[in-house]
């Protein structure tokens, strides 16, 4: 099978690191890479055999301002400069910058950048493909260096020290959708878009931001779960997950215990109740309670057990007996009373999710026998 050779300048970076993972994973394609390791003649040799070029080299806090030229627009134009002395319509996926926009040295320097790679694409006709970028953050992400979304994640990770600008506000894009867009790119070689740009884009404040990563922090101590299934919230987590050091990766849980078994809290969401477990000697009943408006899911992970139930309205009794031989949810109904017998031979261990957090204040948890 042909594969496509793909060159990748700035290979080592943030964004490198993470678009090489994702293109070995595909295995169709041979990568090449140019690092600050390479040299010119190195890039001129590479330029000649690949089918694609992602040119993602930049520098944006340079020990001496005029890096921003020597690698920013310099280093760009001599990989043009290549493309032309190779004579091949090769590809050519340029990162830029929204600073771009800005009269600044970094902008600048991007911009005479993206002026080069666009007089290749009037001259010779190859496809370029120009994405002016706002704060990328995700996994790899180098902090205390350029993105306030890795330095935040690392610290307070670390409980270290952060600065807050509560005025600022960020536009942000995540790696993994910047990865997406760069592959559909690549695999499709689509060049009739107005403009090139990743989405979503998010903005949050910084402060806003801080407080989101505090309370990702805060979640072992507390359990409450933030929503972290969608959205920028999702991203944050995981960038801020990948923060943690190893072992960082596991973390303590209190528990009850008596004389029946232990019962432990494990997780909180603020919308959709919480997650707990129990275990049970053999013989021992668990429950003797109803509730007008909680309800309840358990599921029987080991051992076998006996649910009861009485209407407390017209005494109506009900029972299931269930194993972790086949697995079953067993629902509790509001207005019926119910306890839950182990009436195996080894301890009983149940889960549990209630559609509400306990509450000491307001349990609606009525002790009634069945």
């Amino acid at each position: 099978m042909n594969r496509t050779s793909i060159l990748i300048t700035g290979s080592n970076g943030f964004i490198g690191k993470n678009l090489v993972s994702r293109l070995e994973e595909l295995g169709s394609f041979s990568i090449e890479t140019f690092t600050r390791e390479n040299s010119i003649d190195d890039l001129f040799q590479l330029v000649k055999k690949v089918d694609f070029i992602v040119h993602l080299a930049g520098v944006n806090r340079p020990n001496d301002n005029s890096e921003f030229n020597s690698v920013n627009r310099e280093l760009t134009e001599i990989i043009c400069d290549a493309i032309y002395s190779a004579k091949k319509n090769t590809p050519l996926l340029f990162i830029s910058s929204i600073h771009a926009e800005y009269q600044n040295p970094y902008g600048k320097s991007k911009l005479a950048a993206e002026l080069a790679v666009k007089k290749l694409a009037d001259e010779l006709g190859n496809p370029v493909f120009i994405y002016r970028l706002p704060g990328v953050f995700g996994k790899w992400c180098k902090p205390n260096y350029n993105s306030v979304v890795a330095t935040f994640c690392h610290n307070i990770s670390h409980n270290l020290p952060i600065e807050v600008d509560p005025s600022a506000e960020l536009t942000l894009v995540y790696i993994d959708d910047v990865v997406l867009e760069l592959l559909d790119v690549i695999q499709n070689n689509k060049t009739k878009k107005d403009s090139y740009l990743v989405q979503p884009e998010y903005k949050i404040t910084v402060k806003k931001l801080a407080e989101q990563i505090y309370k990702f922090r805060n979640s072992r101590n507390n359990l409450y779960l933030e929503e972290v299934g969608s959205g920028l919230t999702r991203a944050l987590y995981s960038t801020y997950m990948s923060y943690l050091d190893p072992e960082q990766f596991s973390y303590l849980v209190s528990f009850n215990k008596d004389e029946r078994g232990l019962f432990c809290e494990l997780f909180k969401t603020k919308t959709n109740g919480q997650f707990s477990f129990f275990t049970a000697h053999p013989g021992i009943t668990r429950g003797g309670h109803y509730h007008h408006s909680k309800t309840e899911k358990f599921v029987i992970i080991k051992g076998k057990a006996l649910f009861r139930f009485r209407n407390i309205l017209n005494n109506i009794t009900h029972e299931i007996v269930v194993s972790c031989n086949k697995l079953r949810v067993v629902d509790t109904v509001p207005g019926w009373t119910h306890d839950i017998t182990n009436i195996g031979d080894d301890e009983l261990l149940v889960m549990i999710w209630a559609n509400e957090i306990f509450d000491k204040q307001h349990p609606d948890t009525i002790l009634s026998e069945v």
